[in-house]
């Protein structure tokens, strides 16, 4: 039982930090030197992506409306007015069309180089330099964009161009564990003028294909079989991580409607610095 509890805070903590932009990795590895899973390492790492679809769900079934290119009710701009094309959605589509455009640059460098940079850069110090280096950006740019007129007010107002532009930002997130990348993604749109509600959705949106991607990558180069008892773990992890993410996302929505990003830079940094005096006790990186 005390496995099945271990795999309930992972999922809590995967519901937290995948959507707040504080770091899901951050906190996993601290987490994981804390509690750990009586399950191979192989496994462990297959773990924490999938139970990720979880997070995802919440998403999707949040967002559903806002998202799913098909039907008449609503259809606001159908690609016609008879025939099959009443019942496609064009601006649902073009945001799907810009979402995959952000997702390019990080699913090509992610598929070719992604086993390097697990190699390199999953360390405690690499993790601890992001945390402390992105959350100084949050505090920089909300400095900056203090009194500044937003240029993009909802999401439909989002170019491929600027959707470029935060795919870019979200590539450092697949270079660099504890970047965030939602954190990443996030600073990318608020560096162009999108309004920061605006640009947290997009962020949400962006995370459907990439990370449902990234499960489909681990469960493919997963060489082992899973047990009845690691099924029954993925799933309370999975389950945990929907529950939990479908609360933090209407939460921070609610929260960022009155807030800046500040108080979660400074969280990043104290984290940041957490991980580094850990690592360098020993309490974790051994």
């Amino acid at each position: 039982m005390w496995d099945f509890f271990i795999a309930f805070l992972f999922g809590v903590v995967e519901g937290i930090t995948e959507w707040l932009p504080i770091s899901s990795t951050g906190h996993m590895i601290l987490l994981n030197e804390i509690f750990k899973l009586n399950v191979s390492e192989e496994f462990f790492d297959l773990y924490l992506v999938v139970i990720q679809l979880g997070a995802i769900l919440a998403v999707i079934i949040l967002f559903w409306k806002d998202i799913w290119p098909f039907g008449v009710k609503n259809n606001k701009y159908p690609v016609a007015d008879s025939g099959i094309g009443k019942y496609i959605k064009r601006d649902k589509f073009q945001l799907w069309f810009k979402i995959v455009v952000a997702c390019i640059p990080a699913a090509i460098v992610g598929v070719l180089f992604d086993d390097v940079f697990e190699k390199y850069f999953y360390n405690y110090v690499c993790v601890a330099i992001a945390l402390i280096v992105f959350g100084i950006a949050f505090i920089v740019i909300e400095n900056v964009i203090k009194d500044k007129e937003f240029r993009v007010k909802s999401v439909s107002k989002i170019t491929y161009k600027d959707a470029l532009i935060i795919g870019l930002f979200q590539l450092l997130a697949a270079i660099f564990p504890g970047t965030s990348r939602s954190g990443s993604t996030i600073i990318g749109a608020l560096t162009i003028g999108v309004m920061r509600e605006v640009a947290a959705k997009f962020t949400f949106f962006l995370a459907i294909p990439v990370m449902l991607g990234a499960s489909l990558l681990k469960v493919l180069k997963f060489e082992g079989s899973c047990t009845g008892r690691e099924i029954a773990l993925l799933m309370v992890g999975t389950i945990t991580a929907f529950v939990v993410s479908f609360v933090v996302i209407k939460w921070l929505i609610g929260y960022i409607k009155k807030h800046d990003f500040k108080a979660f830079g400074i969280y990043r940094i104290v984290l940041g610095v957490v991980v580094l005096i850990a690592g360098f006790a020993g309490v974790i990186g051994a």
